[in-house]
């Protein structure tokens, strides 16, 4: 299996990444995903992420590896954006494919939670008023991400 990971600043088609993920195949029997969009909080007028690249993809190409050793993936999709992301636009798709629907969910929980706080992004919110602020990592999804951190049974 080869994940499919980008690092883009258009827009991606959710539909057509899940059909590029399960066509053709019999041996996916759950295909999970996660798409995050970006909210309006407070008067936000845009999102805008910045990354490095060539950094960004390799950190995230560990943690689908993580994933991959995780559970029996049989496809796995990350997709994230960069630049100007207005709301109501997705940020993030994660698709992750396997035998079984267990593992399909877990990992696509798992890879989500760990984009979240592993991957380097940096996020700047843009808001209607001209202010604009850093968004800064928050203990919630530290939280999130550390349930994965212990041993699994």
């Amino acid at each position: 299996m080869e994940p499919r990971i980008r690092v883009q600043e258009e827009p991606f088609d959710a539909s057509a990444e899940m059909a590029a993920l399960s066509e053709g195949r019999t041996d996916v029997g759950g295909l999970a995903s996660f798409i995050g969009l970006c909210r309006a909080d407070d008067g936000l007028a845009a999102l805008v992420l910045e990354h490095y690249p060539g950094m960004t993809e390799r950190a995230i190409g560990r943690i689908v590896a993580e994933a991959v050793e995780r559970w029996p993936l049989t496809g796995c999709t990350v997709i994230h954006r960069v630049g100007r992301i207005r709301p109501g636009e997705g940020i993030v798709l994660v698709l992750a494919a396997s035998a079984h629907r267990a593992a399909a969910l877990e990992s696509c929980g798992f890879l989500i939670d760990w984009l979240k706080t592993r991957a380097p992004f940096w996020k700047r919110e843009e808001f209607a008023d001209g202010d604009d602020r850093w968004v800064e990592a928050k203990d919630t999804d530290d939280a999130a991400a550390a349930r994965w951190d212990a041993p699994r049974p």
